[in-house]
């Protein structure tokens, strides 16, 4: 995926400043998960999009997943042969940063544990967990955004994603940014942070358990009475609007990424894409 850097429109009145007195952007590499890559592009469009308008410089590299499918399933040997990859593809950047608290978990808390035993790996395994970041928790807490440009007129409910909640701490930054957004009203959800029966692989080998989880989650969403169901993990919302649409619900589902963005031209998560 490759971003696109606007024109600059010259209808402004510009006023030069020394080079030297600028602040030096920092280089943002954009780590885009497999869910966005192969799902949702969209996402990675918008994350793209906030954080150049934040000040950053973006670069995506050649990348693969993060490993987390294997290290949940205890293979540690291809979670390090994958990990290890991404250090590689990663370590010219000063921060990394990725559209789901999943994958942003993984590296930050998984990775340095993954490598405690190699004396050549473990170094820069820290050294990449500690400059990862879910993307709006770095908008919100190392950028120090206050309001993102874009507005969405409408109500929206938002779900806390595990990994970000948990291992991340991702909770009130998405949340600030949405509340000062021009005309959306945000609705709290009835227990936003309980699990929404993905969990990645577990919805695989726990189907019915998995259904029963997200059953209970989507009367919640339905209680709230928003029409948009916003969150931070892709694998959280497809697991959230398949049920809703199986159920026949018309809840738009969205990352809140998009939203953010101004970018909701695309379909909602679910739904079919427009003929023609």
């Amino acid at each position: 995926m490759h971003a696109r850097r606007r024109t600059p429109r010259h209808d402004l009145k510009v006023f030069f400043v020394p080079t030297n007195s600028l602040p030096p952007k920092p280089r943002v590499g954009l780590f885009v998960t497999c869910l966005v890559d192969l799902i949702r592009p969209s996402v990675g469009f918008a994350a793209v999009r906030l954080l150049e308008e934040a000040g950053c410089i973006v670069g995506v590299p050649i990348q693969t997943c993060c490993g987390q499918p294997a290290y949940n399933s205890g293979d540690r040997a291809t979670a390090r042969a994958i990990a290890s990859q991404v250090i590689e593809a990663f370590s010219g950047f000063e921060y990394v940063v990725a559209p789901s608290g999943s994958c942003a978990g993984m590296i930050r808390a998984h990775f340095p544990e993954l490598f405690a035993d190699d004396p050549n790996l473990v170094g820069p395994a820290r050294a990449l967990a500690e400059k990862t970041y879910e993307l709006v928790s770095f908008l919100v807490d190392v950028m120090k955004l206050e309001r993102v440009k874009a507005r969405f007129d409408g109500k929206v409910t938002y779900h806390d994603s595990c990994s970000g909640l948990r291992e991340l701490g991702v909770r009130a930054q998405p949340r600030k940014l949405l509340t000062a957004m021009e005309g959306l009203e945000l609705t709290e959800l009835a227990d936003a942070d309980v699990c929404c029966g993905f969990g990645g692989t577990f919805a695989v080998k726990y189907g019915d358990i998995s259904n029963a989880i997200v059953t209970e989650k989507a009367k919640k969403v339905k209680a709230s009475g928003a029409p948009t169901l916003l969150a931070g993990d892709l694998g959280c919302l497809m697991n959230m609007a398949g049920k809703l649409s199986r159920e026949g619900e018309r809840i738009e589902v969205r990352h809140v990424a998009e939203v953010l963005a101004g970018m909701t031209a695309e379909p909602p998560i679910g739904a079919p894409a427009p003929k023609g």
